[in-house]
């Protein structure tokens, strides 16, 4: 008897947090989204500063 209780209480724990999980779902999926954004205006703002560089070095190459 003991163990069936046992069996029972663990399944209801792990229904519980699929419960949990299924709920933050939406969450998950809003912050994978937050962060591409992030990422890819970071990203962009890298390149231009990296163009930037690049500019400024074959400008110097020419001057001298």
């Amino acid at each position: 008897m003991k163990a069936f209780f046992v069996g029972l209480i663990f399944l209801l724990v792990v229904a519980i947090l699929t419960g949990i999980g299924i709920l933050f779902l939406p969450l998950l999926v809003v912050l994978g989204l937050f962060l591409r954004i992030i990422f890819t205006f970071m990203f962009a703002i890298f390149f231009i500063w990296l163009l930037g560089k690049f500019i400024i070095f074959i400008l110097d190459k020419f001057k001298s």
